[in-house]
């Protein structure tokens, strides 16, 4: 297309998921919080929140990950016939989801520590003796923020409990190649996205897809009537996948500050 003249130019971002090895400090495991307070939700103590033991190892293979899902996506023939604009949309709503399925896939593992996130009135206190602006409250939903002075947003126990959940529901059901590829096309071809001009042409596509799996369910499991149904909960358990969890996750401590729709923008149109 003509927004890719210049997509056989190397790829600053993508060389950084690729090649980057920058050293990640292991964060110190947090002792169990005050009696009361966490539970609670104190607003004045720490709250538990969890970072990777080993980033560089996590980190680069989820950026391989990725760099394989927009290649998928790149070789969907449907996908290419989609203006820019819809391709922009599609991936940037479900580039989270097709990770987690693709990290499923290739049978990524992943170990974390729990860290200590200050509060908001910590924060401020400290900004305050520092003399410097207290921090922004958080990211606007949908988007992660990465602004100066390390205003990240550390997932907590429970949403990286919710993650590796959904990896052991996919490992238990010994999901194929086939299967994933599948998923994977409906996740992309969703038509409710606000804004989407080829609606009809999108619903199509993921019926299609849905068909697709069902058929392939058919002749593959035939003493298994209920599989259908069990990959359909894997496909409604991926609505819970949160895109700023997983780019603070995978992909800040490597890169730091990125705005992940200028990341994708960049590899959609790079030649993977």
């Amino acid at each position: 297309c003509r927004c890719c003249a210049d997509s056989r130019r190397h790829s600053s971002i993508l060389y950084s998921i690729l090649r980057s090895e920058e050293r990640a400090a292991t964060p110190p495991a947090q002792q169990g919080p005050r009696r009361g307070q966490a539970a609670r939700g104190c607003p004045c103590g720490s709250r538990r929140r969890v970072a990777l033991r080993s980033p560089q190892v996590a980190c680069k293979a989820a950026s391989a990950v990725l760099v394989k899902t927009l290649r998928f996506v790149q070789n969907v023939p449907c996908f290419q016939e989609l203006p820019l604009e819809e391709q922009l949309l599609l991936v940037r709503s479900c580039w989270a989801p097709l990770l987690v399925l693709g990290l499923a896939q290739d049978r990524v593992h992943f170990e974390t520590v729990e860290s200590a996130e200050p509060s908001m009135l910590q924060r401020i206190l400290t900004a305050r003796r520092q003399g410097e602006q207290p921090p922004p409250r958080g990211p606007a939903p949908g988007r992660p923020h990465h602004g100066p002075g390390g205003g990240s947003h550390l997932p907590s126990p429970g949403e990286i409990q919710a993650l590796k959940g959904f990896l052991a529901k996919c490992w238990s059901l010994d999901i194929s190649t086939k299967e994933y590829a599948y998923l994977k096309g409906t996740v992309l071809f969703n038509p409710d996205l606000p804004g989407l001009q080829c609606t009809q042409y999108i619903e199509g596509l993921q019926r299609e897809a849905q068909q697709a799996l069902n058929e392939h369910v058919r002749l593959i499991h035939r003493g298994d009537e209920a599989r259908f149904a069990k990959l359909n909960v894997v496909l409604a358990l991926l609505r819970s996948i949160n895109a700023n969890v997983i780019a603070e996750l995978f992909f800040r401590p490597i890169i730091g500050a990125v705005n992940m729709d200028d990341m994708l923008l960049e590899m959609l149109c790079a030649k993977l």
